[in-house]
């Protein structure tokens, strides 16, 4: 009796799977604005990564960043076959603490079973596309420093300590 062995699959594949997504049949990913009703999930997503039920906060973000006309705001998820797999949200800003026009990324997260393949990156790269037809030439965020993972994530595209030193004080001393 003989038995055939199916071939290995590829690395990104195991990762995938290893992460409990689908390795094949995995809905091909659309980056695009948000939409009221994909708020739902959004908040869902959030409180999965974050640990904390934020739904009026995301319908505020929703009025402030999804339903505006403007060209240097944005409110971006991306869409995996009608789910939302995740979101980035940012905007350019001018001359706060002397710093010339530059995006920023105040918001990104990716659903953790679709991690590893290429969303938060093509999420960066969208909202760093609405940045650049503003004018804007720098990109920059402010993260927790114990954030380990969107520390790495920022790194591997390429963001590095930028000139600003975040202080701050407990008002309650």
């Amino acid at each position: 009796m003989t038995t055939t062995r199916k071939p290995a699959p590829p690395a990104r594949d195991a990762r995938r799977a290893r992460a409990g997504a689908p390795a094949s049949a995995a809905a091909p990913v659309a980056i695009r604005p948000v939409r009221r009703g994909d708020l739902d999930q959004i908040s869902h997503l959030d409180a999965r990564v974050t640990g904390i039920e934020k739904k009026s906060y995301w319908q505020s973000l929703y009025r402030r960043y999804g339903a505006a006309e403007e060209t240097e705001r944005a409110f971006l998820v991306a869409d995996a076959g009608g789910r939302v797999v995740g979101f980035v949200i940012g905007e350019v800003r001018d001359w706060e603490f002397g710093s010339p026009p530059c995006g920023w990324v105040f918001g990104i997260n990716v659903d953790p079973e679709a991690r590893l393949a290429g969303t938060g990156t093509r999420l960066l790269e969208a909202i760093s596309a609405v940045f650049r037809r503003a004018g804007v030439h720098k990109v920059r965020t402010m993260l927790a420093r114990d954030n380990h993972l969107i520390l790495s994530f920022f790194r591997s595209q390429g963001m590095m300590a930028g000139p600003f030193i975040p202080l701050e004080m407990d008002l309650e001393r």
